[in-house]
Formats: structure tokens, C-alpha cells, sequence
């Protein structure tokens, strides 16, 4: 059984090193960034060789594909695909052209990444932000509006689905209220359950009831103080189990955010270890350091038995993508994108 990790590489071209601690660590799956990524058959190559490593044609291979700021492919090989806030602002103006046109941007990014043998999608962020937040959610959110928020979450899950790709909700339970940014400091809420419950964790509840494959959740780095003063919910027990699965009723794989943030202290061994412990299905590291992955594969057992099951299925309810004319889906998203532009 592989063990519960997804990890990344430093460059376009898995190293010796790197190959080496693979095969000897045997993760799950693969994660990809920029920096992997030079030209579209450099990307497939890549993705063949790091399966390859593993031995497994159908190892995870994820991508953070958004939209926005938030694009690891992009313009001139790569469609430059919107923020998520631009289908918001269209929804305000037509309710059926924004869903429509999240769809459509989802499963024109979902072919871009089939195309490439890339599986799995972080997005969409199904996070409901505050004004006073830190802006590294901001645009890459759908809207203020929990409701809206999750029918257009909803709308970019399914035009993931129907290019057979799968979607991980993002950040549960709620990044939106986050005053810090977790890639640099430990963020804290300081909300009642009552208010956090009424809001942030509206979309992530509607997301976990909704038909087709179950998506996959990353984990918040973010500390709610009304659920657990101490830990931020990747490695909370209690928000894990008694929120994300209990009171949101989310039952797919739960996923950490990247172990690697700064939000996080301690050894990397640590870190993996708490956040399986706490409940997480899997966990990631992000940045290739391998001195780094090495340790968080320290701290990582196999997949258990559970996950097994959620893995099933989430990747195996995906099909692949039905026939879909990619030139008149940009033509129809481009139409529809024109109203909110003609209203700026």
C-alpha cells in the first residue's frame, strides 16, 4: 500500500535523488508547479516519469489550477482562465449566465489538464471571505455570499467532473475569515461556532451533499478558537472529526494543506504524524526539498483502510471526458464573460 503522501519536485525533470527517495518512499501521488512546468509534452513526459517511479499508471497527480492568480499553467501555451470573483460578479447580473460560465471555465481547465494526464484539481476555493480579512483569499473566492458561494463552487466541480477531472474543495472548514496569511504565520478566528457555522462552513456542507464524484477537501491552517484554542485544524482532532465530518458531514478524502507553510512549526516528521493522527486521509508537501519530504515520509504510515475506500470512491466514479469542442466552449465563456466586463 502506498503511504499517505503527495509530494512535488524541484524542476522539469524528476533528479536522481529525487527519484531514488520515490521509489524508496512510495507516496500516493504527485503534486506540480510552476516551476515543473516548460512546455505541454515536457509536462506530460513529467507526469509519466514520476507514475513511472511509483510504478503506478494511475497514481494522483494534482495541479492548483484556479483561475487568477492562483495558475501553475499559463498563457502563451495555456488558457488564461479567470478568478473565480469574475463568475460572482456575473451571477449578481445573471444568476444561470455565471453558472453557466463557471462550468464551462472548469471544464475548459479540466481539459487542459486531462490533455496533460493531470487528475486532480485544488480547486475550486469554496472559502467565504470578510472584509477584514487578509487578501490572500480575495478574488480567488466566488463571493461574499455563503449561498452563492456554493452554487458556484458547486457549478466548477461539475465542469471538473465532466472532463474527468477531480476537484478538492478548499480550505475547509472556511479560510475566509483568516486575518494572516498561512503561508507565513499561523492565522486565528476568533468567530462562534454559531457564526462560523451559519457562514464559512455553508458551502463546504452543501459541496459534501451534492451528487457525482465526491470530491476531495484541503485542510485550513488556521486555528478556530471556539473549536480548539491550540491547534489549527489540519492537526485538530476535534475539528476534524467533530466539524468536517460531523457537523459539515463531509465523508470524502480529507487532504492537508501544504506541510511546508509557515504556519506550521516543528519537525516535518511531526507534522505529518499530527495531521494523520487528527484525521486527515493524506498529507502534502509542496516545495521539493527533499530533505524536507524525507522527513514528512518519516512521519507518514500507508493509506489506511478508510481512505482506501474514499479513494475508490472519488477517483474511481471519474469517467473521462465525454467529446467537448474546446474552441466553441472559449467562445460561449468569452460571450458570457463580456457582460461582466461591459459592467465594469
Amino acid at each position: 500500500m502506498p503511504r499517505a503522501l503527495i509530494v512535488g519536485i524541484a524542476g522539469t525533470r524528476v533528479g536522481a535523488n529525487e527519484f531514488t527517495f520515490i521509489r524508496e518512499a512510495d507516496p500516493l501521488g504527485f503534486i506540480l508547479f510552476a516551476r515543473n512546468v516548460a512546455a505541454r509534452e515536457q509536462v506530460i513526459a513529467l507526469v509519466e516519469e514520476l507514475r513511472g517511479a511509483v510504478g503506478r499508471a494511475d497514481a494522483p497527480v494534482l495541479i492548483d489550477q484556479e483561475g487568477g492568480r492562483v495558475a501553475r499553467l499559463r498563457p502563451p501555451q495555456w488558457r488564461a482562465a479567470p478568478a473565480a470573483a469574475a463568475f460572482g460578479a456575473l451571477a449578481r447580473l445573471n444568476r444561470n449566465h455565471g453558472l453557466r460560465a463557471a462550468t464551462l471555465n472548469a471544464q475548459l481547465i479540466g481539459a487542459e489538464l486531462a490533455a496533460l494526464g493531470i487528475t486532480v484539481d485544488c480547486a475550486p476555493v469554496a472559502d467565504v471571505p470578510v472584509a477584514e480579512a487578509d487578501p490572500i483569499i480575495g478574488d480567488r473566492a466566488f463571493d461574499t455570499a455563503p449561498e452563492a458561494v456554493a452554487a458556484l463552487a458547486g457549478a466548477f466541480c461539475d465542469g471538473l467532473d465532466a472532463a474527468g477531472v477531480l476537484p478538492v474543495i478548499k480550505h475547509i472548514p472556511g479560510h475566509g475569515r483568516a486575518t494572516a496569511d498561512s503561508h507565513k504565520d499561523l492565522p486565528r478566528v476568533t468567530a462562534s461556532r454559531a457564526d462560523l457555522s451559519a457562514q464559512d462552513f455553508v458551502p463546504f456542507r452543501a459541496l459534501a451533499r451534492r451528487t457525482g464524484p465526491q470530491p476531495w477537501a484541503m485542510t485550513a491552517h488556521v486555528v478556530y478558537e471556539c473549536c480548539d484554542k491550540d491547534a489549527p485544524a489540519t492537526l485538530s482532532h476535534t475539528v476534524i472529526t467533530d466539524v468536517i465530518r460531523g457537523d459539515i458531514g463531509f465523508d470524502g478524502v480529507i487532504i492537508s494543506d501544504d506541510l511546508s507553510m509557515d504556519a506550521l512549526t516543528g519537525p516535518y516528521d511531526a507534522r505529518a504524524g499530527h495531521a494523520l493522527s487528527a484525521g486527515c486521509d493524506l498529507v502534502l508537501h509542496c516545495n521539493g526539498r527533499i530533505e524536507e519530504m524525507t522527513g514528512v515520509a518519516a512521519g507518514c504510515g500507508p493509506v489506511g483502510a478508510e481512505t482506501v475506500l474514499r479513494l475508490e470512491r472519488s477517483l474511481g466514479a471519474l469517467r473521462p471526458s465525454a467529446a467537448f469542442d474546446v474552441a466553441a466552449g472559449v467562445a460561449e465563456l468569452d460571450a458570457l464573460m463580456a457582460t461582466v466586463r461591459g459592467a465594469a
